[in-house]
Formats: structure tokens, C-alpha cells, sequence
């Protein structure tokens, strides 16, 4: 085989470093795009933020336009005289303001730490901590009712057996605490009457059964829930009061009135103890109403306000062979050229959903139109993925509330006139026919679907069933009440 050298051209399809760049922060949230921002910031000494909102074109120190300002003399100034009812300084370490809070002479920035003045919600194990040094007991009592304390699921269940938190504990300790499954049984039994109740339970059933001795002892339906509680929770959660009247011997105002107090109780008693996972939604857009619709508006608040830094800048022009910051200067540029693509690109999206959805911003989640990626990926002229970029984790302030862009598209059921109705407010005209029945009949999925019909929507029991578990409504033998 004879080797040659030939001459082939082609063309070939690559992505840049900027064009990758601007899909990354294309499909970033606004919290996300803030960290990101803040890492270049303290990378790229080239970028700054603007927070006065000024443009990069700032005049350079020593122009005739920007006279450098006089710098004062520093001089030791004589400090004003103090009245003798002033606060004193205490031992040489500060002194109390006015307000209340200690303050120091140096300039020590890290000796107030605010975020050890956030207020904290206790954890349930150190709700019963606390409760637990308020009782006299031994050390030895102490320290194994602890042990049944860290046995606690976050609900605050014991779903651990004795027997294996016995088996957990070391041989030597257990025999010199002398502690045993007696010892283990007395431990549980002090957790179980300590707040909140029902704390300290085995399941469902214990968990109620101790809330109602505990909370509703002079309630005269606490019998009859109790009986419901121990013997009958299956029947009760399947709502077959027929025959529960029937077992229990009752009429339908007692057992109302035992479901009523059941309802009262807390299924998960260590449910409201902890830090909760608190996550924050900064809307991108917002929609207002003029005279000839609604708008679509960026939220300046969540748009950073960037530029070059043109002290690095101009040093840079006197020195051309700082190859480290030119290369730095052309990341700052793409950034924010790809920042402000970004929310370009946003504010086309929405502006394109809002004109399409005008009735729901008008009448609500039932004149929701049928909406796809693609009938604004063809409007606005892009591909349906950087549609769907846009739409991912941004989000939309309306007078309705906030809305993800994601939840203005959805798929369509033709109408008996010709027409499309969108999934949204199917779902929503489901709803309103829920809301509206009679508790002791409720509607079926298939009486549901012959309501839509008469309306001239044409849908399955089964997609009404689907739309149903959606909005997580329970069925039709769950909803029923006395």
C-alpha cells in the first residue's frame, strides 16, 4: 500500500468557548447565576460590579475629566469632651451602648459574627433534651433515656426495637451503667410522656392513641376516638362509616365527632422541629398590565450590574505585553456581552408566553391556552432546546403569584366546537367541580368525565383519573364524609 498526502477540506461544526459559555448560563437559575458571577468576580480581576448601575465607560483617574480629589491632611482629631454620665469603658474591653449591645474599641471585624444572632428553630432531640435536665434523675437514668432519644426518627418515632438498641450498646458499658432491657422499657416509657405527644411511638396507631390520653382527656368523644383509634383506624382510613356505626354501635353525630378529634391529633409529632429546607425563588420577569395588555418586564433586581475595571484597564493598554490580563479582559467582555444575552434572550420568552396566555392573566388557570416549546421556538425564530433552557428554573412574578415558565405550556384535548383545551385548565375545571360537590356523593372519575362532556371537552375516565392524581386529590371513596 503506497502512503500519499492529500488535500480534503471540510466544515465542521464546533462550539466556542463564549458560545459555550452563554448556553451555560442560559439555562442557569438566577440564584445559581449570582454564585457564578461571584466566582469570576474573585477570579478576574478585570470584572467588577457596578452597584451604583454606571457603565464601563467611567473616565481613568488623572483625565482632565476626573480631577483626583485633595487627600486630607491627617491630622490627630481632639476628641470631644465626654460628660461624666457618659458610659465608662469597662476592665479595658468595651463598653455598653445605648442600645443595649457591646461594643469594642479596636477594629477587629471578626469579633461580631451576625450570622450567630440568626434565629434557629431547636431540633427535636434538643427539645427533649431540654425537657429531660429539668427532671431529677440520675446520671445513669440520663444517659440511657438519651439513648432512646437518638433511637428517634425525625417524625419522632422509636422504629428501632429495644433489643437492638440493647445490642448496640458495648458490653462493658452496659455493665457498668447496669443497663438492661428493663432499664431500656423504664427510658422509653419517661420519653413517651414528655412534649410533644405522641412522641416516642412505635406507629400510627401508639402515636394517636397517646395524643388522645394526653390531649383530649376531658373531650367526651375521646372515648369512642379511642376505641376508633385502636380496633378501627383501617376502617376509618377507607372511610366505610356504614360499617363502623355498625361495629362500634354509634350514630353518625358520635362518630363525627371522634373523627373530628382524630383530625385534631399530629400524625408526625416531631414533624415542626428542625431547620427546614427553605428554598428562595427570584422571580426573572414581571408581568404588569397597561392599557393595550400585559408586559413582560426584566426584574432589575435580579439582573447584575457588571463592567470592566478600568484602572486594570487602562494599565493594560499602557502594558500590551500583559498577556495574563488581556486574556482576562476578554473573559470579563464575554461575560458580560453572555450576562446580558441571557436576559435578552428571557425577557423574548416571556414576553412571547405572555401574549399568548392574555386570557390567563385575565380569568385564571381556566382560560390556560395549549402551549408547546415549539410554537415559540418558531415565533422567536430559535431551537426548541434553548426554549427549553429558558423555561428551566425561571421564573414569572403575575398578579396571580409566581409561576415557572414550564408551567404556561402543557398539551391540549380537542373540543367538540373544533377547538383545543389546554391540560391546565382541564385540571382546573376538574378542581372546581371537586370543590363544589356533595361530600356524602361525590363524583366519580367517570361522572367527572361525563360533566367535561357536557361542557365539550372529550376526555377519558382514565385521563381524568391521571389529572386527578396530579392535583392529588384522593378518590372518590376517600372524599366521602358523613
Amino acid at each position: 500500500m503506497k502512503q500519499s498526502l492529500q488535500l480534503k477540506i471540510s466544515q465542521q461544526l464546533t462550539l466556542t468557548p463564549q458560545l459555550q459559555q452563554s448556553i451555560k448560563l442560559l439555562q442557569l437559575s438566577t440564584l445559581d447565576l449570582n454564585q457564578e458571577i461571584e466566582r469570576f468576580l474573585l477570579e478576574n480581576p478585570m470584572l467588577e460590579r457596578s452597584e451604583d448601575g454606571t457603565d464601563a465607560d467611567l473616565p481613568l483617574p488623572g483625565t482632565p475629566n476626573h480631577a483626583p480629589a485633595e487627600a486630607p491632611t491627617p491630622e490627630r482629631e481632639t476628641p470631644p469632651e465626654r460628660d461624666e454620665r457618659d458610659t465608662v469603658d469597662l476592665e479595658g474591653e468595651g463598653y455598653w451602648s445605648e442600645a443595649g449591645g457591646s461594643r469594642r474599641h479596636d477594629d477587629d471585624d471578626d469579633y461580631f459574627d451576625p450570622q450567630a444572632n440568626v434565629a434557629r428553630a431547636p431540633t427535636l432531640r434538643e427539645h427533649l433534651l431540654e425537657q429531660l435536665g429539668l427532671l431529677p434523675l440520675s446520671a445513669c437514668d440520663r444517659a440511657v433515656a438519651t439513648l432512646i432519644i437518638d433511637a428517634l426518627d425525625d417524625d419522632g418515632y422509636l422504629s428501632t426495637p429495644l433489643e437492638e438498641i440493647l445490642a448496640l450498646i458495648p458490653e462493658e458499658l452496659a455493665e457498668a451503667l447496669e443497663i438492661d432491657l428493663d432499664a431500656l422499657q423504664v427510658a422509653w416509657q419517661l420519653v413517651r410522656h414528655l412534649e410533644p405527644s405522641g412522641v416516642g411511638a412505635v406507629d400510627l396507631k401508639d402515636c394517636l392513641t397517646l395524643q388522645l390520653e394526653a390531649r383530649a382527656a376531658d373531650d367526651p368523644a375521646q372515648p369512642l376516638a379511642l376505641a376508633v383509634v385502636r380496633e378501627h383506624l383501617d376502617l376509618l382510613a377507607n372511610k366505610d362509616y356504614s360499617k363502623l356505626k355498625k361495629t362500634l354501635k354509634c350514630d353518625d353525630e358520635a362518630l363525627k365527632a371522634a373523627q373530628d378529634l382524630i383530625r385534631r391529633m399530629t400524625p408526625r409529632p416531631g414533624g415542626g422541629y428542625g431547620e427546614s429546607d427553605t428554598r428562595y425563588v427570584v422571580p426573572d420577569v414581571v408581568v404588569r398590565k397597561q392599557r393595550n395588555g400585559w408586559i413582560a418586564q426584566l426584574n432589575e433586581a435580579a439582573m447584575p450590574k457588571l463592567r470592566v475595571n478600568q484602572l486594570y484597564a487602562s494599565l493594560l493598554r499602557q502594558h500590551r505585553d500583559s498577556g495574563n490580563l488581556a486574556g482576562q479582559l476578554q473573559e470579563a467582555k464575554w461575560l458580560i456581552k453572555n450576562v446580558q444575552q441571557r436576559f435578552d434572550t428571557i425577557l423574548r420568552v416571556a414576553q412571547a408566553i405572555v401574549e399568548r396566555q392574555q386570557r390567563f392573566f385575565e380569568h385564571g388557570e381556566v382560560a390556560m391556552r395549549p402551549l408547546v416549546l415549539r410554537d415559540i421556538a418558531e415565533e422567536l425564530d430559535l431551537h426548541e432546546s434553548t426554549i427549553s433552557r429558558v423555561t428551566t428554573q425561571k421564573y414569572m412574578l403575575t398578579p396571580r403569584g409566581i409561576y415557572e415558565f414550564k408551567y404556561f405550556f402543557g398539551s391540549h384535548v380537542d373540543t367538540d366546537s373544533g377547538g383545543e383545551c389546554s391540560a391546565t385548565a382541564i385540571k382546573a375545571l376538574i378542581k372546581q367541580l371537586i370543590q363544589n360537590e356533595d361530600v356524602k356523593k361525590p363524583l366519580s372519575d367517570s361522572v367527572l368525565a361525563e360533566t367535561l362532556g357536557k361542557q365539550g371537552i372529550n376526555v377519558a375516565r382514565r385521563t381524568v383519573a391521571k389529572y386527578r392524581e396530579a392535583l392529588q386529590i384522593p378518590p372518590v371513596n376517600q372524599r366521602k364524609s358523613l
